[in-house]
């Protein structure tokens, strides 16, 4: 009897000890995806719960909560400055009363902010919303009729700038003048004739708290932000974040497990969403310290980083690239960075990071400023922007669906219904528009609104946000972006994802940065693969080895038939590749300066460009 129990002890504590073993193989994220959903669950739960509330319980007052209950702890870090969040509060509370009882903005107005990243980006930001009103973040590289356009597009009264911006504010004033809009230097000077300087009335306001009447309007749907898209097409366009959308957005930092302890790191423009939501946003929200840098630095970064004993960095596109490409040193680890969260990491520059800088736990995310959905990768899976499984579908719905890159829209079968990709395909990720997950659309532009709707997607009368983006779900649930709908082109009968091909080029040791595009060539149906490419310092061309390369990893109809050789590659202001102007330009060696390449089987090589080769394709006697 005894030794029987003694075998059947021995057959429990065997299972026991075999359980997590075979937990881990055949379910090997289970744990994570659990925590991950209940983070994700209690963040909802608490989110709806502050915006219930009467009035409602907004990032503002998450901010003064903290200012009340920690008011020397450091906020800002910015070069020799520190400012306290004592400090942000009353310059907000100052600039909020010069501006509503001198300027005479009311509750529900818009003010534009065209300013560089400096800390009264932040205070500006603040003291709007502790009267009310809207903040239009206007990127400050923009100028002449794009300026005028964001301005008109979200309705905007007053613009905010400093004497930086002088040149630029003059050249469009008389226009804003004849359309009502007031222009404000944030300087104790103005420069300009006619234009006042809010700083000096600023330091004589008072700063005590401002009385919640002043923003008794405010709920949930209120606009706190216009966030302009930075498209490499057309004009921008005013997302709108309301304030229900900014308090989910900012809690992306506390689900990735940002504590009031770290300090984060944002060389990121502020007048994008993933520095402004997510990075200052997030801060705010935890309660934690950031260092703000006027402009991204590839030379400063890891020093600042040491300087201000950064935990958590930012990053969009090419950023981790640029850290990558710079050469080693023997400190490379000598850093106290523990988490990077950010978008747009390539995989291979993702396995480099982690070779050279160190451990450091990356939280890759999808997302974009006006979209309904978005993804994080929790579990650190290398090139993935994201993890979804049974129980997070049934709280996101989103799907991927069936896209004709000819057609330039979506597939769909004879009820006129969109067609689900299988597990592994790519397809175009749609998310369903309902009250819990509402798309707010653009300022302005109804027209740019609808476009981005999709109707009759799975049933008759459902509404589906379009991303424009393809991805797909591998067979354990991991996301993967593939490309933008624009940058997919069709050659051959099949679909080249521009982004797949530029991560096998990538892997060569000769190239620096690549970007991939489709052009079109006289008399063929879709467009041909080409590649822009920068070479690393004192790598020369090699023909031969970049054909082979090619020829090894990709299929036939993938491979760029054209090169060309560039000292660098024009990006946007969040560091993402422009090839609008690179298409245009095509592979015409009389229209294009840069060293153009043709890709030529008989040697095995990719040869230069000729006119006379040029001419034999446009006349089809070259055979593509």
């Amino acid at each position: 009897m005894i030794s029987a129990m003694l075998d059947m002890y021995t057959i429990v504590l065997g299972l026991l000890i075999l359980l997590p073993l075979l937990g881990n193989i055949f379910f090997p994220y289970l744990w994570l995806d659990l925590v991950s959903l209940f983070s994700v669950m209690h963040v909802g739960y608490r989110c709806q719960k502050c915006l219930q509330r009467n009035p409602p319980f907004t990032l503002l007052d998450f901010f003064l909560a903290k200012a009340q209950k920690h008011p020397e702890k450091p906020l800002v870090l910015f070069g020799e400055e520190i400012y306290s969040y004592r400090d942000i509060d009353r310059h907000s509370s100052q600039l909020a009363r010069v501006l509503r009882e001198h300027v005479g903005l009311k509750e529900g107005e818009t003010v534009a902010v065209f300013l560089k990243n400096i800390p009264a980006y932040l205070w500006v930001w603040m003291g709007l919303e502790k009267i009310g009103c809207a903040m239009a973040c206007v990127n400050y590289n923009i100028r002449a009729k794009s300026l005028l356009h964001v301005l008109s597009s979200c309705g905007a009264r007053v613009l905010l700038t400093t004497p930086d911006f002088k040149a630029a504010i003059e050249d469009v004033l008389p226009t804003l003048n004849n359309e009502g809009v007031r222009v404000f230097y944030l300087s104790d000077d103005s420069p300009t004739e006619g234009t006042e300087a809010l700083l000096g009335q600023m330091k004589c306001s008072s700063d005590e708290p401002l009385p919640a009447s002043f923003r008794a309007n405010v709920n949930s749907k209120s606009t706190s932000l216009y966030i302009f898209t930075s498209g490499t097409t057309g004009l921008p366009k005013a997302a709108i974040i309301t304030q229900r959308k900014l308090l989910f957005v900012s809690n992306l930092f506390r689900l990735c497990g940002v504590s009031p302890k770290d300090i984060i790191y944002i060389p990121l423009p502020l007048y994008h969403s993933a520095a402004l939501l997510l990075g200052i946003g997030g801060c705010l929200e935890v309660g934690a310290t950031f260092a703000l840098r006027s402009k991204f630095s590839v030379s400063h970064f890891w020093n600042d980083c040491k300087r201000y004993r950064v935990s958590v960095i930012q990053y969009v596109g090419e950023v981790m690239r640029y850290l990558c490409n710079v050469p080693k040193t023997g400190n490379d680890r000598d850093h106290c960075v523990q988490m990077a969260i950010g978008n747009g990491m390539r995989m291979e520059v993702w396995k480099e990071f982690l070779r050279r800088f160190g451990p450091i736990q990356i939280y890759e995310f999808y997302g974009a400023t006006e979209a309904n959905v978005g993804f994080v990768n929790y579990t650190g899976k290398v090139g993935a922007v994201g993890r979804t499984n049974f129980l997070h579908k049934k709280l996101v719905n989103f799907k991927l669906v069936q896209y004709n890159v000819d057609q330039d829209e979506p597939v769909r079968d004879e009820k006129g219904h969109c067609i689900p990709v299988a597990v592994g395909e790519t397809g175009l990720l749609v998310a369903k528009i309902t009250k819990n997950t509402p798309f707010n659309g653009y300022a302005g532009d109804c027209q740019k609104t609808q476009k981005k709707i999709l109707r009759d997607v799975l049933m008759k009368g459902d509404c589906y946000f379009n991303s424009g983006d393809l991805l797909m779900q591998d067979h354990q649930g991991f996301l993967y972006f593939q490309d933008r709908i624009g940058d997919t082109f069709r050659w051959k009968g099949e679909n080249v994802a521009t982004t797949e091909v530029e991560t096998i080029l990538a892997m060569l040791e000769l190239i620096q940065e690549v970007t991939v595009y489709g052009v079109p060539v006289p008399g063929h149906e879709g467009k041909v693969g080409m590649a822009a490419i920068c070479l690393k310092e004192g790598q020369p061309f090699d023909g031969k080895k970049l054909y082979a390369h090619a020829k090894d990893f990709l299929p036939t109809y993938a491979i760029p038939r054209f090169l060309r050789l560039r000292e660098a590659l024009e990006i946007t202001s969040t560091f993402k590749r422009l090839k609008g102007q690179l298409v245009k330009e095509g592979f015409d060696p009389a229209a294009v300066s840069d060293l153009l390449f043709f890709l030529d089987d008989s040697e095995k090589s990719y040869v230069p460009m000729t006119q006379q080769m040029f001419s034999s394709i446009a006349e089809k006697k070259l055979n593509l």
